[in-house]
């Protein structure tokens, strides 16, 4: 696929160029990535900046995007969702978006990436088990038209790399 065909451009109004990022930023990125529900009144204090600052800093870097919304890292397999996989999707050419938007509506999607090399989707999916992944594959993934072929990787153990707070 051209490069011009898979960038959709801005998201969520951010600015084409975004702002630098100084240390500062940096330092609250690593905060809020290890714990999004740190205070403000934390924050200042581990930055050494004022509260004003620190909620400035916060709400520019949301308004730019940079940062994308605050969550939960969940446990997979004790919120009942034990199996996981990454399934390499080869797609029609020109279907990225259209497909996207299809894996987005499917049951345990996790993170979809248009890439390059041997396959063009990434796609990695939480399921209660190995019958709703084969469900998932063969029912649901292998009947969007635009996908040619699947491989589906099971994960047998994962650990996400957070940041230290």
């Amino acid at each position: 696929m051209a490069a011009e065909q898979m960038a959709d451009g801005p998201q969520n109004g951010a600015p084409l160029q975004p702002r630098p990022l100084d240390a500062i930023d940096q330092d609250i990125l690593k905060i809020l990535q290890a714990d999004g529900r740190a205070s403000i009144r934390s924050v200042a204090e581990r930055v050494h900046v004022s509260r004003a600052n620190a909620y400035a800093r916060i709400n520019r870097l949301v308004e730019d995007g940079v940062i994308r919304g605050f969550s939960a890292r969940v446990d997979h397999e004790r919120a009942g969702h034990g199996t996981s996989a990454y399934i390499t999707l080869k797609i029609v050419q020109n279907t990225w978006r259209t497909v996207r938007e299809q894996l987005r509506q499917l049951p345990g999607a996790s993170h979809i990436a248009l890439v390059g090399g041997d396959f063009d989707v990434l796609l990695l999916v939480h399921t209660p088990d190995n019958r709703a992944l084969r469900e998932l594959v063969l029912t649901r993934l292998q009947a969007i038209p635009e996908v040619l072929s699947t491989r589906t990787l099971l994960v047998f153990e994962e650990e996400d790399l957070e940041p230290e707070a």
